[in-house]
């Protein structure tokens, strides 16, 4: 665990020298790809171990997103970003204690509906006590600042995805996408452990959403709450293979770099190649790229004689 914290450590002191050596493009393109590394991370800590395929993401996004927009004047920085995270956590939980009995496609399609329904609501909410739709962000944190701020909350998912599943809620999580009855007969509390499970990874969307907020000078609903977002990061979580960590960690550099490179060359199509991407994995490689061998990539050497 040292040398991993080491590593991490390393790892961070590194990236954190981006924006004094790197143009402003690079800079928001490596912003990008640790963006989606804590939001990808976050979810297998606890879809991946549950085997629970969560849709909530761009939900939990758009509250952090929303928080910043409301009381972008009124808190700190720092406290801000808790608070996103804290408010996508609550919702989690309330959404939890509702849906979090039911397992498979229906568990998926409803956390999705709940996001659609979060969105509606919001758009409903302002017109009726603003008489608009939107936020104006005036005053924001220069780019380097918003730019550290995600690089911590990556770092942070990191070592928290580690350190929970070296836990007993790690083990527990991973009992329950085994087989939940039988972790149930061995005394896990499978409704705590979720919940539990589920909030922790919100916060770290709520957060991220918080932080990020401040790149777009007017939020609205339909920004704010992007299914693209959600679909992104379990597209990214899914490919790089959402039981590991170095996974998704290598599928959001990966994919958000290539997602950039099909954007600008093929904006009508890069969602169809992406498709097409997730399909290809998903039939070649259920486990994702971390299931990735030397041996199973290029065929094992012959014993020599």
């Amino acid at each position: 665990m040292k040398t991993f914290l080491l590593a991490v450590a390393a790892a961070g002191a590194v990236l954190a020298c981006a924006p004094w050596i790197l143009p402003d493009f690079w800079v928001s393109l490596a912003m990008t790809c640790l963006m989606y590394s804590a939001l990808a991370v976050s979810w297998s800590m606890f879809s991946g171990a549950t085997r629970y395929l969560s849709l909530a993401t761009s939900a939990l996004f758009g509250l952090g997103t929303y928080t910043t927009a409301l009381a972008m004047q009124s808190l700190p920085w720092p406290v801000l970003i808790i608070t996103g995270g804290l408010v996508a956590a609550a919702f989690a939980l309330i959404a939890g204690a509702a849906v979090m009995h039911l397992r498979g496609t229906y568990f998926a399609v409803l956390t999705f509906g709940l996001g659609e329904l979060v969105r509606h609501s919001v758009t409903y909410a302002e017109k009726t006590f603003s008489g608009t739709v939107g936020r104006v962000l005036a005053e924001v944190p220069s780019n380097a600042v918003v730019y550290w701020t995600v690089l911590a909350l990556a770092l942070l998912a990191v070592v928290t995805h580690r350190l929970v599943a070296q836990s007993r809620l790690g083990f527990a999580m991973r009992g329950i996408g085994a087989d939940e009855q039988r972790s149930a007969t061995f005394g896990v509390n499978p409704r705590i452990i979720k919940l539990t499970g589920f909030a922790l990874s919100a916060w770290f969307a709520g957060a991220v959403g918080a932080a990020m907020a401040v790149r777009w000078t007017y939020i609205d609903p339909h920004s704010a709450f992007n299914p693209l977002i959600g679909f992104q990061t379990v597209l990214i979580a899914m490919i790089g293979g959402a039981t590991t960590l170095r996974g998704p960690l290598i599928a959001a550099i990966g994919l958000s770099l290539l997602s950039d490179a099909l954007r600008l060359n093929f904006p009508y199509a890069y969602l169809v190649l992406l498709g097409v991407l997730l399909i290809v994995c998903v039939l070649y490689l259920p486990d994702g790229i971390a299931s990735i061998k030397p041996g199973r990539l290029f065929g094992k050497r012959k014993e020599r004689v």
